[in-house]
């Protein structure tokens, strides 16, 4: 089982104008994939405060997954995917690429997502949109396939016969 960790940005959500939806969804989701969630936190749309909880749940919760709700957009405090990059040792453009042409065939909105990917030591971190429908439009597309990449990020070797899959 794989310890996941979801992380909400909102400033709104932070101050309580707003109740959190799609941190619960989103960790739903992974519970009933197998992934064992095992923090759930809620940051305000400020770089440095993003940046400290990714390393943080990297760093010292040794989170094999890392899954950020908001802050994707083109709204001036929308910094996630800043942040991510910045704590990011590579980068995994594959994941928000088949997240946005998934949620292209929704919407064409979905092109107007600056989410990323990428890893830091042993965790992958995956952005994901603040709207619950799209995170989980965009889990459920990427969800399926996560389980090939941590095993390969942990170091288990991976039979070449999936690598097609």
């Amino acid at each position: 089982m794989y310890k996941a960790v979801v992380i909400t940005v909102s400033d709104r959500c932070t101050s309580g104008q707003r109740p959190d939806a799609g941190g619960p969804l989103v960790a739903d989701l992974l519970n009933t994939a197998g992934y064992e969630v095992v923090r759930s936190l809620i940051v305000p749309d400020e770089q440095p405060q993003i940046e400290a909880a990714l390393r943080l749940m990297a760093d010292q919760v040794h989170a094999d997954l890392i899954v950020t709700t908001g802050g994707t957009g083109f709204a001036p405090r929308d910094v996630t995917p800043e942040a991510t990059l910045s704590v990011c040792q590579k980068l995994c453009p594959g994941i928000p690429e088949a997240m946005r042409y998934a949620s292209m065939q929704v919407t064409k909105r979905a092109m107007l997502s600056r989410a990323q990917a990428g890893i830091r030591g042993k965790s992958l971190i995956i952005n994901l949109p603040g709207s619950p429908k799209a995170a989980q439009e965009n889990l459920e597309t990427v969800l399926p396939t996560l389980e090939h990449g941590l095993k390969m990020l942990s170091g288990v070797s991976a039979d070449c016969a999936t690598l097609t899959d």
